[in-house]
């Protein structure tokens, strides 16, 4: 192996264990290792923040101060105060709680919608007497097949779109992905709640 591969190969590995172990914040952490691949020569100077141009990155930061602006908002907060008061057993409260969280990831970043209603899932399953690992899986999966309806819905999907532009010079639309994506989630919903 290249000098280069292993100068890889290190970074790499320090980058995982400072994640992993969480001494520095991670986007400090990010900022040191894009540092570290430059000041290496593993990348050249004038291309290391090249990717920070990138529409997919300017939009996943727009939505991330969306999701901000969501929480702060309260909005988010009393929608799970009134599903805790739902009448029901764990049937009816995973249907609701994956329903919501489907509809807040085809909006919003998936991430952020699972961070939202986290605190809300464990509320409820203290409150029902259910154990959290059934709110919180199902949970997970709906943020993700949520996230699926939408251009923004996913990095993913603006990853795609980036590259289908690059190609053949017309990105995706805002719903492109949802014929598919409502299919999928609803599907999986139902597979999940049941």
């Amino acid at each position: 192996m290249t000098l280069e591969i292993w100068l890889i190969f290190i970074i790499l590995g320090l980058t995982l264990v400072l994640f992993v172990t969480e001494i520095i914040r991670f986007d400090l952490v990010a900022l040191l290792a894009l540092l570290a691949v430059t000041f290496t020569g593993l990348i050249p100077a004038n291309r290391a923040f090249s990717g920070f141009s990138n529409s997919a990155v300017i939009t996943v930061a727009a939505v991330l101060v969306l999701s901000r602006g969501l929480q702060n908002s309260g909005l988010v907060e009393s929608i799970g105060e009134q599903l805790v008061k739902v009448k029901g057993g764990k049937l009816i409260q995973i249907g609701l709680l994956t329903g919501l969280v489907a509809v807040l990831s085809t909006f919003m970043n998936n991430v952020g919608s699972v961070a939202l209603l986290l605190p809300v899932a464990l509320c409820i399953a203290r409150k029902k007497e259910i154990p959290a690992s059934v709110l919180l899986m199902p949970l997970a999966f709906a943020a993700h097949f949520g996230g699926m309806i939408t251009l923004i819905g996913t990095p993913t999907n603006l990853i795609v779109s980036s590259f289908r532009e690059q190609s053949i010079g017309i990105p995706y639309q805002m719903f492109d992905f949802a014929p598919v994506g409502i299919g999928i989630t609803l599907a999986s919903l139902v597979f999940i709640v049941f």
